[in-house]
């Protein structure tokens, strides 16, 4: 059974930092690209920050580019999202995702989501 577990989440300050986690049981996680995505209340779900199965290569959004950091554990089947310099903006709901295509077909897997809201 594939899981994919967020925690982390929380209230925070403008200008602190959080750190998510998600760890992943159920299939070869080594396998897949990892990325986090986002989706704020009354808006589209949007990706923050993906890397690719080895981690070797990783991308952001514009909007979060020298504040956010992904990582990966391949040994501990986790991946990580190190936030900081929040903004009020950044509050949302944040989800992993794990995503593969093999053989044309795409493989593809979302937690249950981690709040995170940035307030003073």
């Amino acid at each position: 059974q594939v899981q994919l577990v967020e925690s982390g989440g929380g209230l925070v300050q403008p200008g602190g930092s959080l750190r998510l986690s998600c760890a992943a049981s159920g299939f070869i996680f080594s396998r897949y690209a990892m990325s986090w995505y986002r989706q704020a209340p009354g808006k589209e779900r949007e990706l923050v920050a993906a890397a690719t199965d080895a981690g070797g290569s990783t991308n952001y959004a514009d909007s979060v580019k020298g504040r956010f950091t992904i990582s990966r554990d391949n040994a501990k089947n986790t991946v990580y999202l190190q936030m900081t310099s929040l903004k009020p903006e950044d509050t949302a709901v944040y989800y992993c995702n794990a995503e593969r295509t093999r053989w044309g077909q795409r493989y593809t897997y979302w937690g249950q989501g981690t709040q995170v809201t940035v307030s003073s």
